[in-house]
């Protein structure tokens, strides 16, 4: 016998043997272990591949196809056993799982909102009640509507305390107030104007029980002919006692702030402690304003 005859041979051999074996697989990763042993980089279908390889060139042709027809055949069996094997295994499931369609599952628990989102829409909520309008403005502000336009220019004593952090695109930075959405909102419209704008500033400050480099602000501003600081007392007071409770004393005194004359600050009474003084107030008072 020479060696062509060999390989068509061994070729025949195998072929009958590996679909008695395929056939024969009781589970899936038996099968698994067949294809890798006769498919396999070391597998017998592949060394008898590189076998035909070694033929003469004009003996190469006959065994190469029957080659490779074997490989199709077994690829075939392999796939027609596997799909067996899966039904066998999902008829099997259905003897021993099963679904009980009584069943109540337990209910499905909603999400919260975050606490400052709370806030917020309650704060937006009061000042609704008193004809104000939401503004919004962009985060990342230009140097002239975070300061200039405020009376901050670049030399003022205020801008080593307020400046920020800066992009690196120039004059841009994470704006440290609201009050750029003001400027924005007075070069857009005109009077009357009753607006509050609230959302997220950043400043350069040491995380503490009360600051942080990243917090929320929500101003407010009102452009019309006689508005006084009276006016401005009582919508702080009926914000303050909407928002706390109408048992909180408020405390308004006057102030100083670097863009506005004049300037008032305001305080709630330590919820906590009642105002006489905790480690949250550190003196009865919670500032505001």
């Amino acid at each position: 016998m020479d060696s062509t005859e060999r390989v068509l041979t061994d070729l025949d051999d195998l072929a009958k043997r590996a679909e008695v074996q395929i056939m024969a697989a009781a589970d899936l990763a038996a099968l698994e272990e067949l294809r890798v042993r006769l498919l396999g980089k070391k597998g017998e279908v592949t060394s008898l591949l590189r076998g035909v390889g070694q033929l003469p060139p004009e003996q190469r042709s006959s065994s190469g196809a029957k080659a490779n027809q074997l490989k199709e055949n077994i690829n075939v069996w392999l796939g027609m056993k596997a799909a067996q094997l899966q039904l066998n295994r999902e008829a099997a499931l259905g003897e021993t799982e099963w679904v009980d369609m009584t069943f109540v599952p337990n209910p499905v628990r909603r999400g919260h909102l975050h606490p400052l989102t709370l806030i917020l829409r309650e704060v937006k909520a009061i000042f609704s009640r008193l004809g104000y309008e939401v503004a919004l403005g962009p985060q990342v502000e230009d140097e002239f509507h975070n300061f200039e336009a405020l009376n901050i220019p670049q030399a003022h004593p205020a801008r080593d305390t307020m400046d920020s952090f800066y992009v690196e695109a120039d004059d841009l930075l994470l704006r440290t107030h609201t009050s750029p959405v003001q400027i924005r909102f007075m070069q857009s419209h005109q009077p009357p104007i009753r607006i509050i704008a609230p959302g997220a500033v950043y400043r350069r400050d040491a995380t503490d029980p009360s600051h942080g480099s990243q917090f929320y602000q929500v101003e407010g501003l009102v452009v019309d002919h006689d508005i006084r600081l009276s006016d401005l007392k009582g919508t702080i007071e009926y914000f303050a006692r909407s928002l706390f409770g109408p048992q909180r004393r408020i405390r308004i005194v006057g102030d100083h702030f670097p863009f506005t004359e004049p300037s008032i600050g305001a305080a709630v009474s330590c919820g906590i402690c009642g105002g006489s003084g905790c480690r949250s107030c550190k003196g009865g008072w919670l500032e505001i304003l």
